[in-house]
């Protein structure tokens, strides 16, 4: 059996982890990670030998591989639940083992899984909180014991023990609150690694740090101007933090290219990664509504999105309103399109799309948030070519050639002078200009958008 122990310090340890692969080196690298920690380090070479440690050590943790020879991590976890379920059981996989990853979590029902290479800070982090958790739940046992006792005992008092009856029913309301408290703690900590979770995600090379969390934050301020309850906003700031976990089996190569760049198999597997995290976070009750947004958070209002190509208020409203903060954040990023938008700019182009990619009662409070104003309010603009213009017409746009230069700001207002000098530079550059004004402006039809 490969296996030995090590402990970082020589006071008694803060828990005990089991590592478990077949690659000697990982196994050192984890020992090495671990070291500087006041754990007890034990290692197994093979699923067999780690459940040979587990006949004979308490292990709080076991780390264990997807890929392993002869039996792999999913069976072993399996096993490791059945036999010792009170150990808390890690998942190391590759980016490309999402089916076998799901298995696990079904089968072995895996504390968390981390994908290779692992962010050492991260993995130290996560170990930390599951052993806090596993802390937390064993207390809570005890309190929920301790008050299953006392409420036996007040059964057996009797009339004429006032007194006592009092000094335990006040122990009894330190014991209940005490135990709220850590009811508090476990849920504070679980969002705690969900929010660590989303940033592991944003390690990957080409992805842009912080954007879950800006798009959760903006869901659920969305969420919280339409009235929604707290426990429905939180889901969706949980979607929000989320939203992406289904890329974490593309390649790196994959990651941060703007969507409207993509074409072929690169396109088709893109459209995926909703359903693909809404699969890895369904096993879990407590993110099953998260889940299910995210699912359906790039379905658009008119039909026309994916993965399903639901459309109207067959969408979740939790999809409708991530859609909205999830697209203001990529314009900005560069993940919709080559050419980034400012905040400005994607605020007014995510308005104009209200009733055709988004449902317009989300619009308006995303606009009210971001402007103050209701998406009426504002003064529509229409499309026009040059024989169309008339003097004294504003522009709503800028207005930039071929090459990029800007030919006339937004706001300008047309002269004649300024309509004979457009129609010179399309006759003499050969091309047809298309100039946005306001539809309040003199001459100018009315906008039907």
């Amino acid at each position: 059996m490969n296996m030995f122990s090590a402990t970082a310090r020589t006071d008694a340890p803060a828990g005990t982890i089991l590592c478990v692969d077949d690659e000697p080196n990982i196994l050192a690298s984890l020992r090495r990670l671990f070291r500087r920690e006041n754990y007890k380090v034990l290692v197994a070479g093979s699923a067999a030998a780690g459940w040979a440690v587990l006949e004979e050590e308490h292990v709080d943790i076991v780390i264990s591989d997807m890929q392993m020879p002869e039996v792999n991590g999913t069976e072993f976890l399996e096993r490791v639940r059945q036999r010792w379920p009170d150990t808390l059981r890690l998942l190391l996989t590759g980016h490309a083992d999402h089916e076998a990853t799901i298995g696990a979590i079904n089968r072995g029902e895996v504390y968390r899984y981390i994908t290779k290479p692992w962010n050492e800070d991260a993995m130290l982090l996560v170990v930390r909180d599951a052993l806090e958790r596993q802390s937390l739940q064993r207390e809570k046992i005890r309190l929920e014991e301790l008050t299953r006792q006392q409420n036996e005992q007040l059964r057996d008092l009797n009339a004429n023990l006032e007194q006592r009856v009092r000094d335990r029913t006040a122990e009894l309301s330190a014991a209940q609150k005490s135990l709220q408290a850590s009811h508090e703690r476990l849920k504070n900590n679980f969002l705690t690694l969900i929010k660590v979770f989303s940033s592991m995600v944003e390690t990957r090379a080409g992805a842009v740090p912080g954007h879950g969390r800006r798009v959760a934050d903006l869901a659920r301020r969305i969420a919280i101007r339409m009235g929604l309850p707290a426990r429905e906003a939180q889901d969706i700031f949980v979607a929000g933090l989320l939203h992406e976990i289904g890329k974490t089996g593309f390649p790196d190569g994959l990651i941060g290219i703007p969507e409207s760049v993509l074409k072929g198999d690169n396109l088709g597997l893109y459209r995926k990664y909703p359903q693909l995290g809404e699969q890895i976070l369904m096993p879990l009750e407590e993110l099953r509504e998260a889940a299910r947004i995210i699912g359906a958070h790039r379905e658009r209002f008119d039909g026309a999105g994916f993965p399903e190509g639901m459309g109207g208020f067959d969408i979740p409203l939790g999809a409708r309103i991530l859609a909205v903060a999830h697209d203001f954040e990529a314009l900005q990023r560069g993940l919709l399109a080559q050419r980034r938008a400012d905040a400005a700019q994607a605020t007014e182009l995510v308005a104009e799309s209200r009733g055709k990619r988004y449902d317009p009662e989300v619009v308006e409070a995303f606009y009210d948030i971001r402007t103050g104003r209701s998406v009426a309010e504002v003064i529509a603009e229409v499309a026009l070519g040059t024989a169309q213009l008339k003097p004294g017409m504003v522009l709503t746009r800028d207005l930039v050639s071929p090459e990029g230069t800007l030919l006339l700001s937004a706001d300008h207002v047309l002269s004649d002078r300024m309509l004979k000098q457009l129609a010179e530079y399309e006759r003499r550059s050969s091309i047809e200009l298309q100039l946005y004004v306001k539809s309040g402006s003199p001459d100018a039809p009315h906008s039907h958008s």
